[in-house]
């Protein structure tokens, strides 16, 4: 089987960070793809004819609702809001390319997750799946988000604080950044293993700054994506927490943290 992370920017006008893993190891990883053509050109590029793969995407794959957010969005942001690890709100008017970059928004612009459903579909035989079965041998396509799978992997009280936001100076978000690598480095010792990551995760983060930062945040974040479908097919149903449905949105995520789920219960 082959794991392709995909962190998805919802305009194609920004770039977007890929991983591939495959017998345990990462094989390739880019936080700098362009344009839905190179987006398709990488995941092409590291599938082979006969083989299964599992395709994880940080990104709306399926947006039913003009405005408001999803029911996916809103049944995870209810189980994980307490880690900081709540969805952003997705619908049509957010995500196509206008409503995000002009004035006048639009409802009725192309999706970037719904094309690339279609696309890997269409020619590689991927159907979208929620949950994956317990290592299927087939192509699946899924919507995960990484801030609740690093809060589930390893077990954290809250997320990472890495990405930019108000408040947080560039030595903070370099700490975090450095956690975000000591972590990742925790996979060689997990079930599943994941090896092959130490020329990545050797990068001096305090020694990069804008688009190569951002860069560097969506290549880590796309390596997340990855391992977590590896994990959710690997341990199947039993380990998956599933959000919404293929058919209005879906997300996916490891389980919640033990307390929580006794506190549902």
């Amino acid at each position: 089987m082959i794991f392709i992370g995909i962190d998805l920017a919802w305009s194609s006008r920004n770039y977007s960070g890929g991983a591939v893993i495959r017998d345990n190891h990462l094989l390739a990883y880019t936080g700098t793809l362009g344009d839905d053509r190179a987006l398709i050109a990488f995941i092409t590029a590291h599938l082979d004819e006969e083989a299964g793969a599992v395709v994880a995407v940080d990104a709306p794959l399926r947006v039913p609702n003009s405005t408001g957010a999803r029911l996916c969005d809103r049944l995870l942001s209810a189980d994980w809001r307490a880690y900081d690890a709540g969805a952003l709100p997705a619908n049509r008017r957010l995500l196509t390319d206008r409503g995000r970059n002009e004035q006048v928004a639009t409802t009725n612009g192309p999706i970037r997750g719904e094309a690339l459903v279609a696309q890997r579909g269409e020619r590689f035989g991927f159907v979208e799946t929620a949950p994956l079965p317990q290592r299927g041998p087939a192509r699946y396509i899924c919507e995960i988000f990484p801030h609740p799978a690093h809060v589930s992997l390893f077990h954290l009280e809250k997320t990472l604080k890495y990405k930019a936001k108000p408040g947080r100076t560039p030595a903070m978000r370099a700490a975090e950044f450095t956690r975000y690598q000591q972590l990742l480095a925790t996979l060689a010792e997990a079930t599943p293993s994941l090896l092959g990551t130490d020329s990545l995760l050797a990068q001096d983060v305090s020694a990069l700054r804008g688009q190569a930062l951002k860069a560097y945040e969506d290549t880590l974040d796309a390596v997340t994506c990855a391992y977590t479908g590896y994990y959710l097919w690997y341990h199947g149903p039993a380990k998956t927490c599933v959000y919404g449905s293929v058919a209005e949105g879906h997300i996916l995520t490891p389980p919640l943290p033990t307390a929580h789920r006794l506190h549902r219960g």
